[in-house]
Formats: structure tokens, C-alpha cells, sequence
């Protein structure tokens, strides 16, 4: 069997093997042209597919970059090993600015707007609030088109200019500590305490396709969460299970979260 046939076997069962494909034609591309082959934004998910994939061709490497230090989604670049050069990650930003005295805006919001002129989502990588607005790294090539046709977001009028990606600031993340006792390990229960909602609204919220687990669609409301698991749901941010921490008295499970909005 092949290491493309291994691959594609492993990631069907997820349904990641479209993914998972390209990926695989990227790292064999770039043994072919013996240089690199760069990949569409992924997310922390995306980005384990593309090591699995490196690890099944010795001879590539495996380089990201999103931006900035610290970026949630990134690009990789599937290096072949003699190559001496540095891989052109055709990354740009651009910075929106919105005045605050009349507007809010969110990263929904943003995304919104973006993708409503036709943009896939695979070419724009992490979206930065704060400030007066926001800093959207995207690819290069289309950064000029969006730039000259985003005019509002909402129902916030905007101007984008370029910035240099040196100049993109660190995402202002707020941090809420959760520790709460919960029935079970389910993903609608945990998500609840994490969220502040109750375990039928959440559960709609699942049933609803708003919820994913390691940036996967959730399975349902009673997939099994375990420690390291985020949780991230539509326009609520995303909440980490960095600890579970034992059982009470009562027969319930200690958990420790962190919510980052």
C-alpha cells in the first residue's frame, strides 16, 4: 500500500480525505519540483493532517506561518530537504478601522463581510480585534480585491489600508477560569458549564451544527470530552478542558476550564 493509500484510508473514517489529499499531493509536488509546495490556511486541526502527511515522506519538512507569532490558523509549507531557499508564504494584511463612537463589530461580523464577496475561507487566515477595529491576514493575491471591495462590516462603514505583517498586533484574548462540577463527560454537559447555558440549549446548539470539538464538527451531544479538548462554538469563542479533575463526594466529576472570548 502506497503512503497516499495509508493516509487517505486513515482520514476517511473523519471525513477529512479530501483534505487530507491535497495535502498529500502538496508534499509529493514538492518532492517532484524539488522546492515547496505551500498549503491553503488550515486550522489547528488541518495542521496535524499536514505533520501526519510530512511524516510519511522523509524527505520533507514541514514549515507554517500565519502572520504573526502565535497565529491560530497558518499555512504550511512542505519543504523538500535539499531545498536551500525560504518558502514565500504569499501571506498580507489588511487593517480595518471603524469608528467606535457609533459602531461595534465582532469577528463574526468580519468574517461575515469577508465571505460575502465571494472569498472561500481557505485564503483568509486569522482575523485580530481589537483596537478600532480589526487586521485580517490574507492571502497576498487577493488582498488588493478586498481591500477595494469591503465597504462595510455590518452596518459599520469601513476603509482597509495594507499593513506590514510585522505590524499585526497581538490578539487581545480575555481569559474567564471555569472549575464546575458536571454529571458526566459529555460534550453538551461540559459545554454548558463552559458556556453558561443550560443542557437542552445547548444541546440545540450541537443539533444546530454550531459546535465543534478540536475543529471538527461535533458528533452529537453525547461525544465524550477529555482533558485538552476545545470546545469552540459559533460567535461564543472557545472554551479549553485543560483539566479533569476527579470525582466529588456526590459522584459527579471536577472539571477545569478556561474560556477565551
Amino acid at each position: 500500500m502506497s503512503e497516499r493509500e495509508k493516509i487517505l484510508r486513515f482520514y476517511r473514517a473523519s471525513g477529512e480525505s479530501d483534505l487530507a489529499a491535497r495535502l498529500v499531493d502538496l508534499a509529493e509536488g514538492a518532492l517532484k519540483s524539488r522546492r515547496y509546495k505551500v498549503s491553503e490556511f488550515l486550522d489547528p486541526f488541518g495542521y496535524s493532517i499536514a505533520e501526519t502527511v510530512a511524516a510519511h515522506y522523509p524527505r520533507v519538512k514541514l514549515e507554517a506561518d500565519g502572520g504573526y507569532q502565535g497565529a491560530e490558523r497558518v499555512r504550511a509549507a512542505f519543504v523538500e530537504e535539499d531545498f536551500r531557499g525560504t518558502p514565500d508564504f504569499e501571506l498580507a494584511a489588511l487593517a480595518a478601522e471603524v469608528d467606535v463612537r457609533y459602531w461595534s463589530i465582532s469577528h463574526r461580523d468580519v468574517l461575515g463581510a469577508v465571505l460575502a464577496l465571494g472569498v472561500k475561507r481557505e485564503v483568509v487566515g486569522d482575523i485580530v480585534m481589537g483596537g478600532r477595529g480589526c487586521q485580517i491576514v490574507c492571502d497576498a493575491a487577493l488582498a488588493g480585491f478586498i481591500k477595494d471591495n469591503l465597504r462595510k462590516i455590518g452596518a459599520a462603514p469601513v476603509e482597509l489600508a495594507p499593513i506590514a505583517l510585522a505590524d499585526i498586533a497581538p490578539r487581545e484574548e480575555k481569559v474567564k477560569e471555569i472549575r464546575a462540577t458536571v454529571a458526566s463527560l459529555r460534550l453538551d454537559t461540559i459545554a454548558a458549564a463552559g458556556y453558561g447555558t443550560s443542557r437542552s440549549q445547548m444541546t440545540e446548539e450541537i443539533e444546530a451544527a454550531k459546535v465543534k470539538v478540536n475543529w471538527q464538527d461535533a458528533k452529537g451531544p453525547a461525544q465524550t470530552i477529555k482533558a485538552g479538548d476545545v470546545i469552540s462554538m459559533r460567535g461564543r469563542g472557545r472554551v479549553e478542558v485543560v483539566e479533569i479533575l476527579g470525582q466529588t463526594k456526590k459522584g459527579r466529576t471536577s472539571i477545569y476550564l478556561k474560556r477565551f472570548i
